[in-house]
């Protein structure tokens, strides 16, 4: 006999999961901006995936409201922060996935929930990505189609302003809060609901697409993944993945291929993957070769 199983009504509680690998310094930033980013009181887990430098250890020794995990092993991004979802109280109902080195504006946090509260069907909400340049990161964006993905892949380096990556990137588009196919990983608000509907990250992909997955998995179920620009933070990226290049640009073609492949199953499409799969390939080659 099946048993029905209710879904878990969670609490108004708000708490922030961050994936750490030897963070560094950037994780200061990170929990001293966030106490700034809401009025709410908000728990930390730092999802840590092998870290060698201490840092996230003494960061939860000195704090209250930080909490170290270790993961067992490096699970990759998704997989670190489903660990760390995981381990949170059923009064949490709003969870922040963020990487250690961003950096909150003040306020940003509590745009996000107030945002929230205009978009009842919203999911994830992701606010406005600046770099350290102070250039806005285009972090809400179409999902990638086989033709548009395809043509961002060949032609996003050599031709940066073909149409296949402009509407993709979607870089005309006006900056306004509205529904996005989906939005950078590197830091989203979720109703832990939403979540919990599409059973989290998908943690096969170790790195690269887990965040486009989620939103188009999210957008499946029924929610929306919203972008709001008023609240914003900057990304200083590069810190704890400095110096491993090839094997982030291998991660991020094999990904990209996982993500094809999954929403182009059967025989019909085997030979459209295969050139999909050498494409990738080729282009991993001259990438790295260029490098």
């Amino acid at each position: 006999m099946w048993r029905v199983t209710e879904p878990t009504r969670y609490g108004d509680a708000l708490a922030a999961v961050t994936v750490t690998y030897s963070p560094g310094e950037t994780l200061d930033r990170f929990l001293d901006t966030l106490a700034k980013a809401t009025t709410l009181p908000v728990r930390v887990v730092l999802a840590d995936n092998g870290s060698k430098d201490g840092e996230p250890e003494r960061a939860a020794a000195e704090r209250d409201d930080v909490t170290f995990l270790p993961t067992g092993g490096n699970l990759g991004y998704g997989g670190a922060l489903n660990r760390g979802v995981a381990s949170l109280p059923d009064d949490v109902g709003w969870v922040v996935l963020a990487n250690p080195d961003v950096e909150w504006a003040e306020g940003s946090l509590d745009k996000l929930l107030e945002a929230a509260k205009r978009w009842p069907r919203g999911g994830a909400f992701g606010p406005l990505i600046r770099e350290t340049t102070g250039e806005v990161y285009p972090s809400a964006r179409l999902l990638p189609s086989l033709g548009r993905g395809l043509g961002h892949a060949v032609f996003g380096k050599v031709w940066p302003a073909n149409p296949w990556t402009r509407e993709y990137r979607q870089e005309k588009t006006e900056i306004t809060e509205r529904p996005a196919g989906w939005l950078s990983g590197s830091c989203l608000l979720m109703r832990r609901e939403a979540f919990d509907s599409v059973d989290g990250f998908d943690a096969r992909y170790f790195m690269y697409f887990e965040d486009v997955d989620l939103g188009d998995r999210v957008g499946r179920a029924g929610w929306l993944n919203v972008y709001v620009p008023d609240a914003e933070v900057v990304h200083i990226g590069g810190h704890s993945t400095s110096g491993a290049s090839a094997r982030m640009l291998a991660a991020h073609h094999s990904s990209a291929y996982r993500y094809l492949a999954d929403r182009h199953r059967g025989p019909l499409w085997a030979p459209v993957l295969l050139a999909v799969r050498l494409g990738l390939g080729l282009r991993l080659k001259l990438v790295t070769r260029r490098r």
